[in-house]
């Protein structure tokens, strides 16, 4: 099907994949520090990766047990590259569906890479089997739960995603000021683009900069989102859902807006972030007497951006399943006054409570007998919900939504702020 070319030309205009790869950015920091999520001292969980994570990672029995697990991890990381690089893409991208944006070897390391987390997941389902076998080896199997809290967590995903949103938004501003496409946009900015080595030193300057800015931020709460917010951009699950997947949506209309798209057959290579070549290559001279072939690693700009993008889709899909499916218990919080959302402070008491004294009502009215204060007085507050009872269920999402729009008191535009 042809596609009107003033919509083409309108929907891939510099500005307008300009907007759409620097608004991802921002909108990945608001839902970041709007997710109540963000601030949970429970253990993080991830499906498939989290798996990934704990099998290589933690959790090792020790002994001839983790012997057993680093051969079974190792054993599955080369498995996938070769089924990813020689079933996956040559097999059933290139000669079976013939899709030409895999032609050659182009996009075999990104097929590899998600072929490896595929048999990654398989090969810690068959060392869970080998551990039930031998029994009582309960507390080391592989699940999706990765040993590390939901707040630290969260806040490595927002500093991989700045990174990956930086270097993708970073990639189309160069592949704009270089290409000519739209010649009558941006002269000046062009001219000086290339001009020496300005985009280069650009690049690294504003990385450097920005992304320690980033980490002081994030790692040290310098800045309070809530202190800085107070009520006037107030979030529930709904809208943080809808934002979540407007980012996913935002992430895949990146891809869908270059020139290239759907096949990617066009000349025009992108130089990488920070370099002055289009592409990386390097010999691997062992694999010559092995499978008597000489192997490269090449690695070109277009692939090394889209890439990145559907590695931040991993997390920014974590993101939007947290929405859809969050219950503040399974998170260590709970739902009090003024419909907010807060967070016991201490992880180790978390163990002792249930969804029934998880709640605000229990919490102020019990004090712990530790500390002889109330249970409630070691919380924060994180977030707003939307409704002052919070009974949500994934099979009735979509009848949520439907509360949330047709209720005047459950809408985001005339709640009512509790009074500080």
């Amino acid at each position: 099907m042809d596609i009107d070319p003033c919509f083409r030309y309108y929907f891939q205009h510099p500005w307008s994949r300009l907007f759409v790869a620097y608004l991802v950015t921002f909108c990945n920091f608001l839902i970041f520090a709007e997710d109540p999520v963000s601030h949970s001292q429970t253990e993080a969980h991830m499906i498939v990766v989290g798996n990934c994570f704990s099998f290589i990672v933690n959790k090792y029995p020790g002994g001839g047990w983790s012997v057993l697990k680093v051969i079974s991890w190792l054993m599955a990381i080369v498995t996938g590259m070769f089924a990813g690089k020689f079933i996956f893409h040559r097999r059933l991208f290139g000669r079976y569906l013939r899709l030409k944006m895999f032609r050659e070897d182009h996009g075999s390391w990104m097929t590899m890479f998600f072929s490896t987390i595929l048999f990654l997941f398989i090969f810690s389902h068959i060392y869970n089997l080998i551990l039930l076998m031998a029994g009582s080896m309960g507390p080391h199997m592989v699940t999706e739960y990765m040993g590390i809290r939901n707040e630290s967590f969260m806040k490595i995903a927002a500093v991989g995603t700045w990174m990956g949103d930086f270097v993708t938004a970073w990639m189309v501003t160069d592949m704009m000021l270089q290409d000519q496409h739209y010649p009558d946009w941006g002269k000046a900015a062009r001219r000086f683009w290339k001009q020496g080595n300005h985009r280069i030193i650009l690049f690294w300057t504003v990385l450097i900069t920005l992304t320690s800015v980033v980490l002081l931020v994030i790692s040290t709460d310098w800045i309070s989102w809530d202190n800085l917010n107070r009520g006037f951009l107030p979030s529930d699950e709904v809208s943080r859902a809808f934002l979540a997947s407007f980012i996913l949506v935002f992430d895949l209309l990146i891809v869908m807006q270059d020139w290239e798209f759907p096949q990617f057959m066009g000349d025009l290579d992108m130089n990488l972030p920070g370099m002055s070549t289009t592409q990386l290559k390097f010999k691997l001279p062992v694999c010559k007497s092995i499978f008597k072939e000489e192997y490269h690693i090449h690695i070109t700009g277009k692939w090394f951006n889209y890439g990145i993008i559907f590695l931040v889709l991993i997390l920014d899909l974590n993101m939007w399943k947290n929405q859809i499916f969050y219950k503040p218990y399974e998170y260590g919080q709970y739902v009090g006054p003024g419909e907010k959302i807060f967070t016991v402070e201490e992880p180790h008491t978390l163990g002792d409570f249930n969804r029934s004294t998880l709640t605000y009502k229990w919490r102020s009215s019990n004090v712990d007998p530790l500390t002889n204060r109330l249970n409630k007085e070691n919380t924060v507050i994180s977030g707003l919900l939307s409704a002052p009872e919070y009974k949500p269920h994934p099979l009735n999402f979509k009848k949520s939504i439907i509360l949330n729009i047709n209720k005047p008191h459950m809408s985001i535009s005339r709640r009512c702020l509790p009074v500080h």
